[in-house]
């Protein structure tokens, strides 16, 4: 096998079904380690960041839940994709998992088409982010309104005090920030940031941009970079828009 082969690590404590993606992952030219617990896949990210390409990780783990290991790959500032997969059927699980830090998530039993077009997607996009030279933006760094937000190091400030945003926060922040000024619908959102199917009924998007508002407008009730457009979508805008006058 050719030694630009992506690295893809399991991470799976049922070894039937391990062993079942890695036959599949290795037919299609990819390179494959399985792991069975959450700390032998942290070593092994530890010792190496750049050393894997993409993380399929279970959630119901032996000693350490899924969720606990990607929030600490995450927290350790790695953005290897990690695509989860679990037997858990709750939108609650669904949306936890996404916000410690996932890429996708795809529930067992699954087909294997579906898995291995989730490998490529997330092969594919990963390091996609990036934002235009123009505006605000100095090459990783988006300035708006009271905030300055580096995406290189995960810096957040509001008036020059610190914040702290999840993965998934700063992933929906960046998306935005990339598409300033266009409406973005929630199917689009959930396709392009959470890797979701427009089929899929959540309220995530909402609740990830009720947050963005309570992190970065001055009055949250009455956003002026996070703009609600009826029937629509969102849109960002990092100039605060004049509100209309009454009548």
């Amino acid at each position: 096998m050719e030694s630009s082969a992506k690295h893809i690590l399991i991470v799976e404590d049922e070894q039937h079904l391990a062993q079942g993606i890695r036959f599949n992952l290795d037919a299609e030219g990819y390179r494959v380690t399985v792991v069975g617990d959450g700390p032998s896949a942290l070593r092994l990210v530890r010792a190496d960041p750049t050393a894997v390409d993409l993380i399929i990780l279970d959630l119901m783990l032996p000693g350490m839940s899924g969720y606990a290991v990607c929030e600490q790959i995450r927290q350790a500032g790695n953005d290897v994709p990690i695509l989860i997969l679990s037997a858990r059927t709750l939108t609650e699980d669904r949306i936890r998992g996404l916000d410690v830090g996932a890429d996708q998530y795809l529930q067992k039993p699954f087909e294997l088409e579906e898995l291995l077009a989730m490998v490529r997607n997330l092969l594919t996009r990963r390091g996609r982010f990036k934002l235009p030279a123009a505006g605000k933006k100095v090459g990783d760094v988006l300035e708006f309104g009271r905030a300055r937000v580096n995406f290189d190091t995960f810096e957040v400030t509001v008036d020059g005090k610190r914040l702290r945003l999840t993965p998934m926060e700063l992933k929906l922040l960046r998306f935005f920030a990339e598409h300033e000024g266009s409406v973005l619908s929630r199917n689009q959102l959930l396709d392009a940031v959470w890797g979701l199917k427009s089929t899929v009924v959540t309220r995530t998007v909402d609740n990830f941009v009720m947050r963005l508002r309570k992190y970065f407008e001055a009055d949250p009730a009455r956003p002026r970079h996070f703009l609600s457009v009826r029937g629509a979508g969102y849109r960002f805008v990092a100039e605060a828009e004049e509100e209309e006058a009454p009548g």
